[in-house]
């Protein structure tokens, strides 16, 4: 297959992929309600470390996606939460907002470094504590220092919440409330199968959280049925709607991180790599229906190196809402059987800082249970935009 990527570059290899497990944002019932964001990330930086052997001195770079950088998220969360965790002030940390797709263009842009000869070693990832930096907070922001869509943006884009655009595609696409929370109802089903048979343990960091190891997430609802569903309220038209909580992604708190390193720094430090980043590319859409840029990042990704939809043997796309996937669905026609096979944001909490580098690491665990070759990540983002990367198994 061709690809720009790698035909142009040094290859970009991935060592080792985790996270933390994935908490309700609630002040009372969250696990994460009196932990610092900080030492959320912190948390995973030493995973990985840890699990790689790479010490800290030869990482060149932290490459880490953040929606709401404010307050405790503020002043360069990626640097905070690296010194925080006591490792050296020489190695250089950045943040960056790509709304939902952050930790993806994280790794993406990670990846590109090595593949450009510019770093050896780095760390991309993301973190997002919805619980104590809520998703309205650009909004209070808003209030003290500007809106974001002044006048004259405004009369050129009638720009909605996400929410109504889940809504707006479930429209454009025909899809129905029954076939959005049959869509929900698997995710749980599919997520509880995958803890209970411990197939997130590889991802998984075990975190002591009121004093009980959590190994689990803590959104994943056992015995979600379709009869549970169809009793919830909708959310975002409360006339005429489809969406509800249980067709969502609930709001949450977690950290994600990936190690990656050029083949030199894999031979030199003796780094066992997992994949390597085969291809990536990022894509704007209509800003109001904003969350439909998986279709056409896949799209372009499939084209550009040749391969068809078939090729692909396991696919993790983010479940922002069910619309969002079954519209992906409709378009590519994927087996549905390579996607998502372990349930995804619906039932495992979406925070959305840490989702993208979340998924690399769920894709390469059931990459390597099933033995096989060929992956791919993709995310609706927030705005209009799309993000797709292309792994291959090493």
């Amino acid at each position: 297959m061709s690809s720009p990527f790698t035909t142009h570059g040094r290859e970009a290899l991935i060592v080792e992929a985790l996270r933390t497990p994935m908490g309700k944002s609630h002040a009372e019932r969250g696990w994460y309600r009196d932990t610092h964001p900080n030492e959320m990330l912190g948390t995973v930086y030493t995973a990985l470390l840890e699990r790689t052997g790479v010490a800290p001195e030869t990482v060149e770079d932290l490459v880490i996606g953040c929606t709401a950088p404010f307050g405790e998220q503020s002043r360069n969360i990626g640097r905070n939460a690296w010194l925080q965790a006591g490792y050296p002030a020489e190695v250089p940390a950045t943040v960056l907002d790509r709304r939902c797709g952050s930790a993806q263009t994280a790794v993406e842009m990670a990846a590109a470094l090595i593949a450009s000869g510019t770093h050896d070693i780095a760390i991309a990832g993301g973190v997002e504590h919805m619980g104590h930096v809520p998703m309205n907070s650009p909004a209070k922001i808003s209030e003290l220092y500007g809106e974001p869509w002044p006048a004259e943006l405004r009369a050129r884009y009638d720009f909605v919440p996400q929410g109504e655009s889940a809504e707006l595609i479930a429209d454009k696409w025909g899809i129905t409330r029954g076939q959005m929370d049959e869509f929900a109802t698997r995710s749980h089903r599919l997520a509880t199968e995958a803890l209970e048979a411990g197939r997130f343990d590889r991802e998984m960091i075990p975190y002591l959280l009121d004093g009980e190891t959590r190994r689990s997430d803590q959104t994943i609802r056992p015995g979600t049925s379709m009869e549970t569903l169809a009793g919830l309220k909708t959310v975002f038209r409360p006339e005429n709607g489809r969406i509800t909580a249980g067709t969502s992604s609930p709001i949450s708190d977690g950290a994600a991180g990936v190690l990656l390193a050029s083949r030199a720094a894999a031979d030199r430090y003796g780094l066992t790599p997992r994949a390597r980043v085969l291809d990536q590319t990022t894509v704007g859409v209509d800003p109001i229906l904003m969350l439909t840029g998986p279709i056409p990042a896949t799209r372009k990704l499939l084209e550009r190196t040749g391969l068809t939809i078939n090729d692909i043997d396991l696919f993790e796309i983010n479940e922002a809402f069910s619309s969002v996937v079954l519209a992906w669905e409709q378009e590519l026609k994927p087996d549905m059987e390579r996607v998502n096979v372990n349930g995804g944001a619906i039932a495992m909490g979406h925070p959305v800082g840490a989702t993208g580098a979340r998924l690399f690491g769920t894709l390469l665990a059931e990459m390597e249970r099933r033995d096989v070759e060929l992956g791919l990540v993709t995310m609706c983002c927030g705005g209009g935009l799309g993000t797709a990367t292309l792994v291959q198994r090493i």
